[in-house]
Parts: structure tokens; sequence; C-alpha cells
């Protein structure tokens, strides 16, 4: 299979107070991550997607309500941040799959999931540009740790198994595609996210802006993966 391709080295330097601010939040949360699930990656992406699927839907949503109170146009952002959050929400459902969370991890996903929604609602409220360095350093984060997880598939500690059929409809991939596969197509995802959610801090904070292209990684490759099958 041909891999999606992601830039593994992007990292957007902090500039000012409010970069330095989103990336020392996130650090923190990758110690924390890092803290709880060791090397335990499937169980660690169950509970950081449950997360990382909320700041699409918020910055879509005030996005929607500001364009609504002041009558004017996105500019294609809300789409964009819709399309971000139903992404999310696969790996999620993916995930689920491979690694059967338990009770308690469950547990932790709603807690999570609701302690997080309210911090990045007010984040957002406040400071848009904040909020979406906030999710760019997040993805320049999960594309490490699914890095890693590869890593740990290639170096025999984490089981090769066949991807979930779930994983294979939303991502076209062949019928013998593996969990390995379905690790690199998200990781792609995440770095697409990540240049996405940059180039808006960006845009906000009056700094040039990187083209993104319009579809995901993944969908550049389909043609290969329908000839190979």
């Amino acid at each position: 299979m041909i891999a999606p391709l992601a830039d593994l080295t992007v990292h957007h330097k902090p500039r000012g107070l409010s970069d330095r601010v989103a990336y020392g939040f996130v650090k923190a949360l990758r110690f924390c991550a890092d803290t709880f699930f060791a090397k335990r990656y499937g169980h660690r992406a169950v509970v950081l997607e449950t997360v990382a699927a909320v700041p699409g839907m918020v910055g879509a949503t005030l996005n929607h309500l500001k364009c609504l109170r002041r009558m004017e146009d996105d500019r294609g952002w809300i789409k964009t941040l819709m399309d971000e959050a139903e992404n999310e929400r696969m790996h999620l459902m993916t995930f689920i799959e491979v690694a059967k969370p338990t009770l308690f991890e469950r547990f932790v996903v709603v807690a999570a999931q609701w302690v997080f929604y309210l911090f990045f609602f007010f984040l957002y409220l406040i400071s848009p540009k904040t909020a979406h360095r906030v999710v760019g350093y997040f993805e320049e984060e999960a594309v490490i740790s699914y890095t890693h997880y590869l890593a740990e598939i290639d170096e025999g500690r984490s089981e090769n198994v066949a991807a979930p059929e779930l994983a294979k409809r939303y991502w076209n991939l062949p019928e013998d595609a593996t969990l390995r596969d379905v690790v690199e197509v998200v990781r792609a995802d995440e770095a697409h996210h990540r240049d996405v959610n940059h180039g808006f801090a960006n845009e906000l904070g009056g700094l040039p802006q990187a083209i993104v292209p319009a579809v995901w990684p993944h969908e550049q490759l389909q043609p290969h993966w329908k000839e190979a099958a």
C-alpha cells in the first residue's frame, strides 16, 4: 500500500505570549498522557481522540453564530471545522474496535470530554487564535504519538491485527488492510488538521498562511488503492 504523504517535521515555533501559552498547555497534556498510558497507544488513542473531536465542533458552532450575527461569509471555515470533527470522531470509533476500552477508560473519556469542551469553548470565545494554535500543537503531538505507535507495530510490541471494517469503509482501504495501514492514514489526517489549524491561527494573527490541500490525504490515494485491489 502507498502511504499517505505527511510531513512529520512540521513545528510552529511559538511567537508571542499566546503561542507560548498554547504550547505549554499542550506539552502539559502530553506529559499527563505519557504518564497515564505509557506505551498503550491504542488506549491512548481512544481517550485522546474523544478530546480531539471537540475543537472542530466548537469552532464550527461559534463561527456559524458569528457569521449569522454579522451577516457575513465564513470563507469555508465552518465546513472545514465540521469535517475535522467528523474525521476525529471516526478515529475514535476505529480505535474503540482495536483497543476495547475498559469501563474506567470510558469514564475517563466522558470526564475528559466535558472538561475539555468547557475549557475550549471559553478559550475560543476569548481568543480564537490561541484556540486554533492549541489544536495545531495538539495535532503535532498526535503525529508524534502515531509515529511511535507505528514503531511499536513494526517492532512487534503491538500486534498488527486486521483493520476494522469501519476503518476500511471510511478510508476506502483494501480488504487485506491492517492496523498499521489504519495508523498511517490516521497520522496523515492529524498532519492535515495540524496544518489547517496552524494556518487559521496564522490568519487570525496576521501571519502568512501556508496552502493546505482541500482534500484529505487518503482521498488523494484512493485511486491507487482501488487499482491495487
